[in-house]
């Protein structure tokens, strides 16, 4: 899993108690920071006993499960796939008519393997008979979730590969968008490879954009009040509770406030359906030592107080910072906060965090002349500004609802009460 995890995060089991396996075959998911990674069977057997349910995080070292495994099938394996090579060269030179005929018959097909994850043991079997990716995908699938066994593929194999001349014909979408194939010249420099969670963030970024069309609302909020009392406070707060008071557990509570006069700004979408959530979880955009990105949560932020918010707050920085953060602790958000002022940035157009329907950036906190209205009239004072820009997904969250929400939460900065109590 990598020299830096000391856990991981059990996401389901693949395999029930009481079920047998192959060799190759997947046992169970687990979750460590972005990466899953799926867990193979190390040789044929049953499973007797899970010692850790899924969601559970375990220890590395740790035992999850116990296997019954069978010697003979471990024992026997080379036998099988020899004996398997030679009865499907023989079938070969038996059967030529009949690959013949599926080459004439076979102008379509339907994938009868929807999963396209290939276990290893799968692509080695795959590679050694010459089989390609878009072959296995069209072998019948028995494992759990669709899984690709090795019985399954040796059973094909026996019979003949009859897809293995069936090409894929789909009907095509006059008014679907189609990428121009351009080339470009990309200059010449040093080369970087991405890293694996470089490339999942790319990969996730580009799916929001394509899956989401973006619209951005822009206000403006004045944060003096809030500004004065937490600067006023910030020593005090630290003294009695032992953690740092920064604007971030402020815009937090502000935040899930608002997201609890509206509702449907916290959902994700299903197909035709709208799922509002009933926790509200917030997600902080946060930048990682490497430079990656990362959302650590904090767990319904509507149920605690600015004490508990701070807390969490300041334990998910520091697990981010020095690269500790566990799989529960950046699952399950359900609003996203970026706060692109940390870097001095005035305003962002931020990308929705997938499967979320909207995220606020919250630009930097700058002091500037401004025309204030007091029991004189219109007066210029020196007030602390700032921009907040709000992405929302547009197939469910129109403009009124978005720009709503985003007014609300510039109003509960500027309503911040001065005279709170610690």
């Amino acid at each position: 899993m990598g020299e830096s995890i000391t856990e991981g995060t059990i996401i389901n089991w693949l395999i029930s108690e009481g079920d047998s396996f192959e060799e190759g075959d997947i046992i169970l998911e687990v979750a460590t920071d972005k990466v899953d990674n799926e867990v193979p069977a190390p040789a044929a057997g049953t499973l007797i006993k899970t010692m850790f349910q899924a969601k559970d995080v375990v220890p590395v070292g740790e035992v999850m499960a116990i296997l019954e495994v069978s010697e003979h099938a471990r024992s026997s394996k080379k036998d099988n796939v020899s004996s398997s090579a030679v009865e499907t060269s023989q079938k070969k030179e038996k059967v030529p008519k009949r690959l013949k005929q599926v080459e004439q018959a076979s102008t379509s097909f339907s994938a009868s393997n929807a999963n396209t994850f290939f276990s290893p043991l799968i692509i080695k079997i795959a590679k050694e008979h010459h089989i390609s990716f878009e072959e296995l995908a069209r072998i019948p699938a028995t494992g759990n979730e669709g899984r690709l066994r090795k019985s399954d593929v040796f059973q094909y194999i026996d019979e003949g590969r009859p897809y293995k001349f069936a090409q894929p014909v789909a009907e095509k979408d006059p008014t679907a968008y189609r990428i121009p194939q351009l080339n470009f010249d990309k200059g010449k420099g040093k080369v970087i490879e991405m890293d694996r969670m470089r490339q999942m963030i790319a990969d996730h970024m580009v799916y929001s954009k394509h899956t989401s069309p973006h619209v951005t609302a822009y206000v403006e909020a004045d944060m003096t009040n809030m500004v004065n009392w937490r600067n006023a406070n910030k020593v005090t707060f630290q003294e009695k509770h032992g953690e740092r008071l920064t604007f971030t557990p402020l815009f937090v509570e502000a935040v899930a406030k608002a997201v609890k006069d509206f509702p449907n700004i916290n959902a994700s979408v299903d197909g035709n359906n709208i799922i509002v959530k009933e926790d509200i979880n917030i997600g902080m955009a946060t930048a990682l030592p490497s430079g990656n990105l990362i959302v650590p949560v904090v767990k319904n932020a509507d149920t605690k107080n600015l004490k508990e918010i701070a807390s969490n707050v300041n334990e998910l920085a520091g697990k981010a910072r020095e690269n500790k953060l566990a799989g529960d602790d950046i699952k399950g958000s359900t609003f996203t906060i970026s706060n692109v002022g940390t870097f001095g940035s005035v305003m962002g157009t931020p990308i929705i965090n997938q499967p979320e329907v909207a995220i606020l950036a919250l630009g930097i906190i700058k002091k500037r002349p401004e025309v204030i209205t007091t029991e004189k009239g219109d007066e210029i004072a020196i007030r602390s500004m700032m921009y907040l820009s709000l992405s929302f997904d547009h197939r469910v969250v129109d403009g009124f609802l978005g720009g709503s929400f985003v007014r609300r939460v510039a109003d509960y900065f500027e309503q911040f009460d001065t005279n709170r109590e610690i």
